[in-house]
């Protein structure tokens, strides 16, 4: 994954397992994999959004983000040890606390999949109106939608290559960036160093940097993506691991950098759009042709997204028709001319239309509620899992299986709780709707959970 949302990369519907997967994949190629699926640019996606809740302390929420997901990232190297498989939190859940837990987190990572797609197509149309102020946002989305779903109808065979070229150029940007911003800098004579700590007294206390803090969740997505290099790692119990904890940190220390640069650079919320308050940042560094090479890169990385997230959501909703965890003749069907699944193309990209209507902050709050919810639960599931069925509690391992998890699920629970109302409101319907459509599929739990199919590559 190579794009400011963090969306999956799809495989094929049908795939034909000939022989093994290659071990291959020694701890630089599995740590180099977790920071490119992660993206660097995911910092600019909420940029203004966070500054001006935070009051001017980005890089404290990125801190505090950081220190939480860095106790998750432990529990999610924990479980990949336990359970070396594809399916993250979803396959972690079940397998520790059972079908049924396993698959309200499942139905809870489901949102956050429906909701990436539309996450792309809302910031495209905020920044192309930025760049074009004579063309409205809608249209940019609509026409943005259209396309991706055409391309997603005919099919993709791969647009892999297409996302490392796109996160080359991102890495360039970066580079770009913080060489114009320290040229900048150098000659703005004083700096206040201590200002993107401290803030700008616009909004103050520990209460908005921890709401700043749980939208931040949404940049970490895909760093527990390691997980599915298990197969093909060449000691998966130990460098998958190590792999998905050097990944957390280093995107996290890149993230609290870029936004700490980005405010010396800018010292203000003042923005002449919020959501779009990255533009201000570039404008200050680099100019035009800074604020340039930042929208024509961002914009880019975000149809990337597009294509990809649109189409793993499709083929999961797929799966699920094809189980049966769905109505099978909507969701289960695959048009013998494409060979793709068309009904649920089309059922996401409707769903990709609210973008014409949600808030950059709304939207990214509600994808970290489910994401919250995914870290909340791997976290227990190393207190089950170790702890309770295993019974390791001595030495080190009280450590590692009760402490260590233990804190990671009191800070998740934290951000969870720091988010609006209207996110809470919007996920707990949603975990709703999922506990009764568990209830019918099952008969009343009188029929087995059935097993979702949440892998993009299945």
């Amino acid at each position: 994954m190579t794009t400011p949302t963090n969306s999956p990369v799809p495989g094929p519907l049908v795939v034909e397992h000939e022989g093994h997967l290659k071990r291959a994949l020694g701890l630089p190629s599995l740590v180099l994999f977790g920071l490119v699926y992660i993206v660097p640019l995911t910092v600019f996606t909420t940029y203004g959004i966070v500054t001006e809740t935070t009051g001017g302390r980005l890089p404290v929420a990125y801190v505090v983000t950081l220190v939480a997901m860095a106790f998750t990232a432990f529990s999610y190297a924990r479980m990949a040890v336990a359970f070396p498989v594809a399916g993250s939190a979803y396959t972690y859940t079940q397998k520790t606390f059972g079908a049924p837990l396993g698959f309200l987190t499942g139905w809870s990572l489901l949102l956050d999949y429906l909701f990436l797609p539309m996450l792309n197509y809302l910031v495209i149309g905020i920044y192309m109106e930025a760049a074009f102020p004579a063309i409205p946002a809608w249209m940019f989305i609509v026409v943005s939608v259209a396309i991706v779903t055409v391309l997603n109808i005919v099919g993709i065979v791969s647009v892999a290559r297409a996302n490392f070229l796109i996160i080359a150029v991102q890495t360039i940007f970066i580079v770009t960036f913080v060489a114009m911003a320290i040229v900048t800098l150098s000659g703005s004579g004083s700096v206040d160093v201590a200002a993107p700590f401290r803030g700008d007294g616009t909004a103050t206390g520990l209460g908005v940097v921890f709401a700043g803090a749980a939208v931040l969740c949404l940049s970490f997505l895909g760093f527990d993506a390691v997980s599915t290099l298990s197969e093909e790692a060449r000691h998966p119990t130990r460098d998958v691991p190590r792999a998905i904890i050097m990944a957390t940190l280093g995107a996290g220390l890149l993230f609290i950098v870029l936004s700490y640069i980005a405010q010396l650079v800018f010292p203000s919320n003042a923005f002449a759009d919020v959501d779009s308050g990255s533009l201000d940042v570039m404008r200050t560094a680099g100019g035009k042709f800074l604020e340039s090479f930042f929208t024509a890169a961002y914009v880019a990385g975000c149809i990337g997204s597009a294509l990809t997230s649109q189409a793993s959501v499709a083929r999961i909703l797929y799966a699920m028709g094809r189980d049966g965890i769905l109505p099978r003749p909507f969701f289960g069907h695959v048009s013998p001319r494409f060979s793709t699944p068309v009904y649920a193309i089309v059922l996401v990209s409707a769903v990709s239309l609210l973008a014409l209507v949600i808030d950059l902050t709304t939207l990214a709050s509600i994808i970290s509620f489910g994401a919250l919810v995914a870290f909340s639960a791997v976290n227990l599931s190393v207190i089950k899992h170790y702890f309770i069925d295993l019974r390791e509690r001595s030495g080190a391992s009280l450590l590692r299986h009760l402490i260590l998890p233990g804190v990671g699920f009191v800070l998740t629970v934290w951000l969870w709780t720091s988010l609006s109302r209207l996110t809470l409101v919007v996920g707990l319907c949603w975990l709703g709707i999922g506990l009764v459509w568990l209830l019918v599929v099952t008969r009343g739990f009188r029929r087995p959970t059935p097993v979702m199919d949440i892998e993009p590559d299945a």
